[in-house]
């Protein structure tokens, strides 16, 4: 494999970015013109001795915006771990740097509008979870690595990467067509990754959670769900654990995605929007595209139904299961049983749910290779879970299914003795369900914009009060945000995925939207109402009936402005102005 630099020295000049390669032996240099925007591979003696030099630590790739084209790198990163070897980094910070020496040449809407855009690629640059290797292919599992050609084998990391989990892709695009320039990128993934030695029986093993975020519907909780016309599914990660030990290794994988139909659930002020499914659409051909695709990639497939079977969401479940019906396909088997059997906190119970899915875990078992690197076993098959969000109960059932697979696998390398159990090895027990909520945590934060609810049961094993105070907590953050700030992130994720470009024929921009009189007059109206309403109680009239008529005028404006408000909700929200409206329908 054509592995990527590692080392990179940043020199600027007026008419051009020099990037040059710092590794041990290499002498080339990628010369980038800020005027042409040309990117060409050359040598370091035609660096300029006048250029401002600074070290960075990689690139992200360019985009352009309304004042011209942007250079995006790395300027600091953080070792995670060692994989196989290998060393992942988790990038840090990041330089958004324009090719343009000024901005006079834009008008005043045009200057907001770049910085509005540049806000933007900030935003999802700020989002933690940016992770990368040189030399190590992240995108794929160890069973797809074990399983490839050797043309595979010899392709650079850019040409053989898995794009569903490529998150500078689009702002790569300007490199793909050079494959002299692929040294200088390689590609991100976003999500989380965990990497510790750990010890049990004084044996040191090192074990892994990598979760990768799809780039491919990506986007925020309430603004993306279910499928595209393409099939694939909004929030779907791909979550891998490894262990190595000894010069063996094993992983088991599993995969959570948005309920894989058309359905939208846009936010209105109310704390938990009513579902919509779509009634103009064939929802049996994209859920087919979906399974179909899953099926090729992962073998058969174990839906873990986790949404409520009463309620709002109870529609989507008997949507799912009827069309889980029709496909007839021996490759799914599908199970709905989470809730009734864990409400009230009894979420001890969750080993019912393992329990009924054991003899299916055993089939599809894990990928095992042993120290001369033969494969003993092969995943066949994969545990595709979902709740309404995909985040919080399920990343519950994924560790818990995740640490079944961890025994039998810390079994077969000779780490546990026959007999004994995970859950009875302290400090290794601590380590896994402090990771598996970390993991719950960063996917949340990506895609709800707060940590997870429910990890007191995947830190400790049980549901606590004090951990539904902290739910309830996040619930409200979730709120606000999903409210009045997701539109934003929405937008950010567009313009950066490549989903929404900016077009240089036509420099207008959908950014500037005006809004009904309602959107600024009645949020008024209702806190001029209800501080009259407060005012009125604490300062007393001359009688009562002349303060209770003063608290009934008042109250009732603003009761009646803050239904008004509700009724319309839609129109109060921050909707992302960015994406197209089939997108989120």
């Amino acid at each position: 494999m054509a592995t990527a630099y590692e080392k990179f020295n940043l020199h600027t000049t007026p008419e051009k970015f020099y990037i040059e390669a710092c590794d041990d032996g290499s002498n080339d240099v990628l010369s980038i013109d800020r005027v042409s925007t040309e990117m060409i591979l050359t040598v370091k003696k035609d660096i300029p001795p006048h250029a401002v030099t600074r070290p960075i630590c990689g690139i992200m790739g360019t985009i352009r915006l309304v004042a011209g084209t942007y250079l995006i790198v790395i300027t600091k990163k953080k070792k995670v771990g060692d994989l196989l070897g290998h060393a992942v980094w988790k990038a840090m910070d990041f330089d958004v740097i324009s090719y343009k020496k000024t901005v006079l040449h834009l008008t005043d809407n045009q200057m907001q509008d770049n910085k509005a855009f540049l806000s933007m690629i900030n935003s999802v640059l700020l989002t933690d979870g940016f992770y990368f290797a040189t030399d190590y292919d992240l995108t794929h599992t160890l069973q797809r690595l074990a399983n490839t050609s050797p043309e595979f084998q010899e392709m650079s990391l850019l040409e053989r990467a898995d794009q569903r989990f490529v998150w500078n892709g689009h702002l790569l695009r300007e490199f793909m067509p050079q494959p002299e320039l692929h040294r200088f990128a390689y590609p991100v993934v976003h999500g989380f990754i965990f990497m510790k030695s750990c010890c049990i029986n004084g044996k040191i093993f090192d074990w892994n959670i990598i979760s990768r975020r799809s780039c491919f519907r990506a986007g925020v909780r309430y603004y993306v769900r279910g499928i595209d016309s393409e099939g694939h599914a909004a929030n779907f990660v791909e979550t891998e654990q490894i262990v190595q030990y000894n010069g063996g290794k094993a992983s088991f994988v599993q995969t959570r995605g948005s309920i894989p139909f058309y359905w939208s659930q846009r936010p209105n002020l109310k704390y938990k929007p009513k579902p919509q499914i779509s009634k103009t659409i064939d929802h049996l051909d994209g859920f087919q595209r979906h399974f179909d695709s899953q099926i090729i990639i992962y073998g058969k497939q174990v839906i873990l139904n986790l949404i409520d079977q009463k309620g709002s969401e109870k529609q989507l479940e008997q949507a799912f299961d009827k069309m889980v019906s029709s496909l007839e396909n021996d490759l799914i088997g599908f199970y709905i049983t989470f809730l009734p059997e864990c409400s009230r906190m009894r979420w001890h119970r969750l080993q019912i749910l393992v329990d009924m899915v054991t003899e299916m875990q055993d089939e599809y078992g894990y990928f095992l290779v042993d120290v001369d690197g033969n494969v003993l076993v092969q995943q066949e098959g994969m545990f595709r879970s979902n709740c309404m969000d995909c985040l919080d109960r399920t990343n519950v059932i994924q560790s818990l299914l995740a640490r079944r697979s961890l025994q039998s696998q810390l079994e077969r390398l000779g780490v546990l003795h026959m007999g004994q159990r995970i859950e009875d090895q302290a400090d290794f027990e601590k380590i896994y369900k402090n990771a598996w909520a970390d993991n719950a945590n960063a996917c949340a934060k990506q895609y709800a914009g707060t940590g997870a609810l429910k990890t007191d049961f995947t830190r400790t094993g049980k549901r606590t009060q004090w951990g539904l105070v902290m739910d309830g907590w996040n619930s409200m953050i979730r709120y606000y945000k999903n409210n009045f700030s997701d539109g934003f992130r929405q937008d950010s994720i567009d313009l950066f995925l490549g989903n929404y470009s900016i077009d240089e024929a036509d420099m207008t921009t959908p950014l500037h939207e005006t809004k009904d009189w309602k959107f600024l007059t009645l949020p008024i109206i209702m806190v001029v109402a209800f501080s009259m309403c407060i005012i009125c109680l604490l300062m007393a009239g001359d009688t009562w009936t002349e303060t209770l008529a003063y608290v009934l005028f008042w109250g009732t404006a603003s009761f009646v402005t803050a239904g008004v408000i509700l009724f319309n909700g839609r129109e109060f929200v921050d909707a992302p102005k960015l994406v197209q409206k089939e997108k989120m329908d």
